[in-house]
């Protein structure tokens, strides 16, 4: 009897250990499936982010593009920015939108495209000074902190005056600026840009003290000179065009290397024996790190852009020069200038670095 019981309770406690590690086991089992499942949702999410930046870069541009000028609505950069973006739908599948981001010389505008996200959205009117203004500390940046990705336009200076100021000729001009030093207010699109340099060159090569002003652009400028605060500009020739042609204002001479298309008849400084040659150069481009596949993207929209006569019949009309070269050839030329200018801001004194 005793034998028979102690067989039943070593059976009893056999079944409850089987039940158990059953139990057991189908513990696991169960949490198994949920961790798989757990598992295979991390792996779906990792694969849609991917599939959805595969798609966004597929997709590229698929919202308005914001395209910044970092001058006053109406000089040559605005112009330019305003021409190109007309035909954005047709060749990039969405607008460009302008913004006139004017301030500190242009650092305004151009700092907010730094610090925008790079992912080709927001662009800029690149200017010339991106090559000089960080070495009279002006800007905390230069073109290194930029995608630059092509060209756009370039332009020589122009001195102009009122159309009723006293002076026919540069010579004129040059006479009365010597007989009454520093009396001649010249204004420029800010201090230490391009515009107050070829203005800087022209006195420093006729020897000659004048007064620069400056202002946040070439169009407040050109509007200081209509209304007799200042005596002359030294924007492009493109930029006071219309005032010219309207009877309004007068170019002296053009300070490049050659005459102007749209105004044939006025010589260039150099032919009057005055050798300065000072030429913008306007290019696109945006916060530095745009993935290479958007900047071609932009790169060959801009480019058919600027070939529709949407764009070159603006800029025809203005007198502003195209001026295409792709991304390695702008940026050569942003580098080759850089350089060049170096030795004329030290004799000027504004070289700082």
């Amino acid at each position: 009897m005793l034998k028979k019981l102690v067989s039943i309770v070593l059976v009893l406690s056999l079944l409850i250990s089987v039940t158990a590690c059953g139990n057991s086991n189908n513990q696991k089992a169960s949490s198994d499936p949920v961790q798989k499942q757990k598992q295979e949702n991390q792996s779906g999410e990792t694969k849609n982010d991917s599939e959805k930046q595969e798609k966004a870069a597929k997709d590229f541009p698929n919202k308005p593009i914001k395209l910044i000028v970092p001058w006053s609505a109406g000089g040559g950069t605005d112009a330019v920015a305003r021409a190109l973006a007309q035909t954005g739908e047709k060749y990039l599948g969405t607008s460009v939108i302008v913004e006139n981001k004017p301030g500190g010389s242009g650092a305004v505008g151009l700092g907010e495209v730094m610090a925008a996200k790079p992912d080709g959205y927001t662009l800029a009117i690149l200017p010339v000074e991106l090559g000089f203004l960080d070495k009279q500390g002006i800007y905390p940046f230069s073109f290194e902190n930029f995608t630059r990705i092509m060209n756009l336009n370039t332009d020589p200076s122009a001195l102009t005056v009122k159309a009723d100021a006293p002076w026919d000729t540069l010579e004129d001009f040059v006479k009365y600026a010597k007989e009454n030093p520093g009396k001649i207010k010249i204004g420029n699109s800010g201090t230490g840009v391009l515009w107050h340099l070829a203005a800087a060159s022209l006195a420093r090569n006729t020897g000659i003290k004048v007064t620069h002003v400056p202002f946040d652009g070439a169009a407040p400028a050109i509007a200081a000179v209509l209304g007799k605060q200042i005596d002359a500009v030294t924007v492009s020739g493109a930029e006071v065009s219309a005032q010219v042609k309207a009877g309004e204002m007068k170019i002296l001479a053009i300070l490049g290397d050659k005459r102007l298309e749209i105004f044939p008849d006025i010589p260039t400084a150099k032919e009057l024996g005055v050798d300065v040659n000072i030429n913008t150069f306007r290019g696109l481009g945006g916060p530095a790190g745009i993935p290479e596949d958007r900047v071609k993207i932009l790169h060959d929209g801009f480019k058919k852009m600027m070939e529709d006569p949407a764009f070159t019949d603006v800029m025809e009309k203005m007198g502003l020069g195209i001026d295409y070269r792709n991304t390695e050839d702008y940026i050569k030329l942003t580098e080759d200038t850089a350089k060049s200018l170096e030795p004329v801001l030290k004799e000027l004194g504004l070289y700082k670095k």
